[in-house]
């Protein structure tokens, strides 16, 4: 029965009960009414109204849980489903729903995944350019600086090791900037040592960032090495830019038998009610690259607590 003839069918029924009450009741109608009769009458058709409405608030509540759940349901936090309830019209539109919404992160992993897979390929590009073009001819104006500055008399001498130093801090920023975007060390030497590389990184005037690295961690395929440093990243970058933290914790160890816990804990002032930025988007995308379950809460005695956590299951993804 669709949903027409169901709402159809509560109507007549209710309508169906009051005229047969008033055919087979001592009800009856003078001219003028009576005031005993119009008491009846406005009883009755108050008790046909509150008949309707319960039914039909019976009737179509499932479509009110789905109204609640399209208005908050979130891609970047998928699993939600709605169970499916109601009858013949009401249970279909549910699994349809839930079958669009299966259609959809689906697709918007797939999506995630290319887009991020691009970005990767460009930031190796972008930090390859940098170190060897960039970071090259900036290595030559260094020794032609020195070069000049042997020679040059002593005024011009101290101008010119003023520009070499000058240059020379421009070169280190420029190899920071390539490492950040394409981290060499966790090819080489593994996530262990690209995550004390980049706690080192943070750990600038007003952050102190410590490090509590298992070494009993399982064996990782590349993706999710990635996805974990990315999200490492990202984390301690919030960390040092918004938070007003003063330390922070990176701690990376085994969960389970199998599976692995990021974890990024500081002491700043928390999120409070502000929005997720991009930032945090891409985190949630990482995350379902792999299918870790990436959460935010509150740390113990303030700042934000950031969890990371991949099954044994998704470890090979």
């Amino acid at each position: 029965m669709t949903l027409f003839w169901r709402i159809f069918s509560l109507n007549a029924a209710v309508l169906v009960v009051a005229t047969v009450g008033l055919l087979l009741g001592p009800v009856t109608v003078s001219t003028p009414v009576v005031l005993t009769e119009a008491i009846v009458l406005i009883t009755g058709l108050a008790a046909m109204l509150i008949a309707n409405a319960f039914l039909l608030r019976v009737g179509l509540s499932p479509l009110d849980r789905l109204t609640r759940t399209m208005t908050t349901v979130d891609l970047l936090r998928p699993g939600t489903r709605l169970p499916v309830s109601g009858r013949a019209g009401i249970a279909a539109l549910i699994r349809a729903f839930n079958a669009m919404l299966n259609r959809l992160e689906a697709e918007r992993a797939a999506s995630a995944a290319r887009a991020l897979s691009a970005q990767e390929a460009e930031r190796r590009r972008v930090a390859q350019e940098l170190h060897d073009e960039i970071g090259q001819t900036l290595t030559a104006v260094l020794l032609d600086i020195k070069r000049v500055a042997d020679q040059a008399p002593a005024p011009v001498a101290d101008q010119l090791r003023q520009v070499q130093e000058t240059t020379r801090n421009s070169l280190d920023e420029i190899r920071r900037i390539a490492r950040r975007l394409r981290p060499g060390v966790l090819e080489e030497l593994g996530l262990s040592s690209a995550l004390r590389a980049l706690a080192t990184e943070f750990s600038t005037a007003g952050l102190a960032v410590k490090r509590q690295l298992g070494t009993d961690l399982p064996e990782l395929s590349a993706d999710v090495e990635l996805v974990l440093y990315r999200v490492a990243q990202e984390s301690l970058t919030n960390v040092a830019r918004h938070s007003g933290a003063h330390t922070a914790t990176l701690i990376l160890r085994r969960d389970g038998d199998d599976g692995v816990e990021l974890r990024i804990r500081d002491d700043g002032s928390g999120m409070g009610s502000a929005a997720e930025g991009a930032g945090i988007r891409g985190m949630r995308e990482r995350a379902l690259l792999i299918g870790a379950i990436l959460t935010f809460a509150a740390a113990p005695g303030g700042g934000t607590d950031v969890s990371l956590r991949v099954a044994s299951g998704d470890r090979g993804r």
